[in-house]
């Protein structure tokens, strides 16, 4: 759309709209708006500006505001405009006119909630009425502008439904940025007699009940705000002894000064007639009680604060709320935030003793003590909801009888025209309610099964009951052998082929450890050496069982005569087909390279020289911090625990080693264990080579 042609749309609609709303007839706009030339979005937005020049003339005229804004109203359900037309009017004139004309303007918005929460308006309309309200929040005081801003936010939470993540505390924050600054120089704080009235008289008769308030005081009642702003602080040891303390500190100063009825009223309403002895009434009460959104930490206001039955009971609110939250279940609570049992018993036993204190503060406190239980019983519900996800409320639907009556119908009649005729059979069909999972769970687990939530995750979490001994299975050994490796064809096409054969050298073969320092020898080369290598230990391993089964002796009295010479010939004969595959080693390599058995005896020997740097070895092999404890509460003593410590280690581990060992000893600084490794090394060396021999 040409700039032309806009201007020419935008005064022919803004002379139209003049004229519609003195008359206050949408349909002289409408047919204005039917018979002009143009794609309806060019009508739209011409019209659009139309409305917002047209507005900003009325800044001054509230009345005409809010029926030039319902004029746009009835534009949008003429599809004229678009429907965030009446939300962006209404920002203009937030934007152009005072606080006080605001907060005047605001209560057309308050009044029209059920239009704005039209399906028409509310999907258009919802982030623009947000950011409205948010732009008028950010311009007002939250201590100047209290009710001002208390009125947006109610509006806010009635305008968005409860699901609305925007307006939820999903994860369960506090706002920690909410400090009470208190604090002062001990010699400034003048030690009060605080008796609850100024009268000579009424202190004559109750001088056993003053109270005596000092710096320390003062300060333990106003450090309890930093508990009730952060109620985690509680689930620190530390921090619970100090909250424990101050509490108990504060509610003795309560219990120990007791308000009257009169003594309230006079603190409360600043009344200088307190000579009426009858109960306040609750409309009185009402009118007469002064709420603050901040509380003043002034040490000089403390004796009358105390005094003061309003200010009392939000002290003692604002504990039976951090005490329900110490007790409830929060979803996103950490595991470390549990209450023992002692601390469990203390706030049971002080909660009774501050329903007690409200119980006692006038006027009506038995009322106003059974008023905060209920709304706080009503606040676990909600932390109910929370804690399922916010769930969006819906409306149940409404069930009509299946079966309908007929007055004047006799047996065999008919029913009259225009009587309900049963519609049981178009009802859906009821759901079948789900099992808890809690049930689920206690049902597997008494089957010694897993449920893991999904049907198919759950067959495969039971296929075998121990999931990390599954882990080792055979089945999941995907490695192939050395030998069919290396024999076959297609896998020396592979680029990686020497790359993964040496792998598999390295962890299958003590070849793998043979030199080859020849400038010109190929790893192929080498690879096929080692080849014919296994091929040939594979012969001689086969020939040397033929000739054992050929030499047997056949008769049994003689093999009873020679059966211990039989152990060690075979002993003897294993060890010479190990011998067979480090052949090719040079001399200097054999006993370095070869795989040396510990027997448990040596590693008890080992053990003490370790001593209780063990979990310092635990946590280099990659044991953590779970498994090191287990080794703890398993086994006693210090040797124990290091020796079951190296018995797994060699078990369990492919590359564990006396070799390794040793390094890993001398690498920690433990040079006198790394010694005794060294030793039995150097013996069991010896013992092969006595063999070998």
């Amino acid at each position: 759309m040409s700039s032309s042609n806009f201007l020419v749309l935008l005064k022919t609609f803004t002379k139209s709209l003049e004229n519609a709303f003195s008359a206050n007839d949408i349909e002289l706009l409408k047919a204005d708006y039917d018979a002009a030339r143009a794609s309806d979005n060019d009508k739209k937005t011409a019209l659009h500006q139309a409305f917002r020049d047209m507005l900003l003339t009325k800044t001054e005229d509230i009345p005409a505001i809010e029926r030039f804004i319902s004029f746009a109203v009835n534009s949008c359900r003429k599809d004229m405009t678009v429907a965030t037309m009446p939300v962006v009017l209404l920002g203009d004139i937030f934007d152009a006119v005072t606080l006080d004309r605001a907060e005047q303007i605001f209560t057309y918005v308050e009044n029209n909630v059920a239009i704005w929460k039209e399906e028409f308006f509310f999907t258009a309309c919802k982030h623009n009425l947000l950011r409205m309200c948010n732009d008028l929040l950010r311009r007002l005081s939250r201590s100047q502008n209290t009710v001002f801003c208390g009125r947006i936010l109610l509006f806010l939470a009635k305008f968005f439904p409860f699901s609305e993540r925007s307006g939820l505390n999903i994860i369960s924050e506090f706002n920690l940025e909410n400090i009470t600054e208190y604090g002062m120089d001990g010699n400034e704080m003048v030690v009060e007699q605080l008796s609850g009235n100024t009268d000579p008289e009424v202190n004559a008769d109750a001088e056993e009940n003053k109270l005596k308030i000092d710096y320390n005081l003062y300060c333990k009642f106003w450090a309890l705000q930093d508990f009730f702003r952060n109620p985690n602080q509680c689930y620190n040891k530390v921090q619970w002894k100090t909250f424990e303390t101050h509490a108990r500190s504060v509610l003795s100063a309560f219990s120990s000064f007791k308000l009257e009825e009169h003594r309230s009223f006079s603190t409360v309403t600043k009344a200088t007639d307190e000579t009426t002895d009858n109960p306040m009434e609750e409309d009185q009460i009402r009118k007469a009680g002064h709420f603050f959104a901040k509380f003043l930490t002034n040490p000089k206001l403390l004796s009358l604060q105390l005094s003061d039955s309003n200010f009392r009971r939000s002290v003692l609110v604002q504990f039976l709320i951090l005490f329900q939250y110490l007790n409830s279940t929060v979803k996103f609570k950490a595991e470390t935030h549990v209450l023992t049992q002692a601390q469990s018993d203390w706030l049971k036993e002080t909660e009774t003793q501050v329903y007690q204190l409200i119980e006692e503060s006038p006027p009506n406190g038995k009322k106003f003590a059974q008023t905060a239980r209920h709304m706080l019983m009503r606040e676990e519900l909600w932390n109910s909801w929370k804690n399922e996800g916010c769930k969006e409320f819906k409306r149940p639907d409404v069930e009509h009888d299946d079966t309908s009556t007929s007055t004047g119908a006799g047996a065999g009649g008919t029913a009259p025209t225009g009587s309900a005729q049963p519609t049981g059979s178009s009802r859906p069909p009821a759901k079948r309610p789900r099992r808890p999972l809690g049930d689920l769970i206690r049902d597997s687990t008494k089957q010694g099964k897993f449920y893991m939530g999904n049907p198919e995750i759950t067959r495969l979490w039971n296929l075998c009951p121990d999931n990390l001994q599954a882990c080792k299975g055979t089945d999941r050994n995907f490695l192939p052998s050395l030998e069919t490796y290396l024999e076959n064809p297609k896998e020396k096409q592979d680029p990686s082929f020497e790359w993964r054969a040496l792998r598999l050298l390295a962890r299958q073969s003590p070849h793998f450890f043979t030199l080859f320092n020849t400038p010109s020898y190929k790893v192929s080369d080498y690879l096929e050496s080692v080849r014919k290598k296994i091929q040939k230990d594979k012969l001689d391993i086969k020939l040397e069982h033929a000739i054992q089964e050929e030499t047997a002796p056949t008769n049994a009295e003689q093999t009873e005569a020679e059966g211990e010479g039989l152990v060690g010939d075979e002993e003897h004969e294993q060890m010479d087909s190990e011998l067979l595959k480090t052949e090719q080693l040079t001399p200097e390599d054999k006993n370095t390279h070869k795989t040396l058995a510990v027997s448990k005896e040596q590693l008890t020997e080992l053990a003490p020289s370790i001593g209780r740097d063990w979990k310092k070895l635990a946590t280099k092999l990659g044991y953590s911090a779970d498994e090191i404890q287990y080794f703890e509460s398993e086994y006693p003593t210090v040797t124990e625990q290091c020796c079951h410590l190296l018995t797994l280690w060699f078990d369990d581990d492919m590359d564990a080693s006396l070799d390794n060992l040793a390094y890993i000893l001398e690498g920690l600084e433990m040079i006198s264990a790394a010694d005794a490794v060294k030793q039995i090394i150097a013996l069991l060396s010896d013992k092969v080579e006595e063999v070998s021999e």
